[in-house]
């Protein structure tokens, strides 16, 4: 978030700023796999970890994304709050659920939109590359960058939909039904 808000500020170029943004995405995204691997490598999976690493990974891409909407890229914040949304209601389910002595654990559409919302980060961190070069106008930029997210978005809310309905018994235990 910092690179990308204060690049001027620390001397990066913005034709030097896409790169440096992907390293660090990679970097950031390479972290979450290896940390995941190693815990089921050595069997130290916990039921801590099932809810928290979702919700570092989350963290991570809600940064990435409000971030996107100042400077250049200018994503609607409400666009964006969705994801932040969908992530808190779910996070706060499975935390209800873990203080009344069962676990949730994350579905494949979940992890799905995990992918769904790296892809989307890389497409637009791409894109910058030819907007910092010239080769592409802002208006350009913006508007890739608009569409690809609001078909996350529009993804998002499906995955969260998805786990309510999946997991609805529960749902209904936290509610008293």
């Amino acid at each position: 978030m910092a690179v990308y808000l204060y690049y001027q500020e620390m001397g990066i170029p913005l034709v030097w700023l896409p790169f440096c943004l992907i390293f660090l995405a990679i970097l950031s995204e390479l972290s979450d796999l290896f940390d995941g691997f190693l815990a089921r490598r050595h069997n130290k999976v916990t039921e801590l970890g099932k809810i928290l690493d979702p919700m570092a990974d989350s963290i991570f891409r809600f940064s990435v994304f409000f971030a996107f909407t100042q400077d250049f890229v200018e994503l609607p914040i409400l666009l964006v709050a969705v994801f932040f949304y969908r992530d808190s209601m779910i996070s706060t389910l499975r935390t209800v659920c873990a203080l009344k002595g069962f676990t949730l654990a994350a579905r494949q559409s979940g992890k799905i939109k995990a992918v769904v919302l790296a892809v989307v980060m890389f497409f637009i961190l791409l894109m910058m590359i030819p907007y910092s070069m010239g080769v592409m106008s802002l208006h350009t930029l913006q508007s890739l960058s608009f569409w690809s997210v609001l078909v996350a978005a529009i993804y998002v809310v499906y995955t969260g939909y998805e786990y309510i309905h999946a997991n609805r018994s529960y749902v209904k235990k936290i509610l008293g039904f």
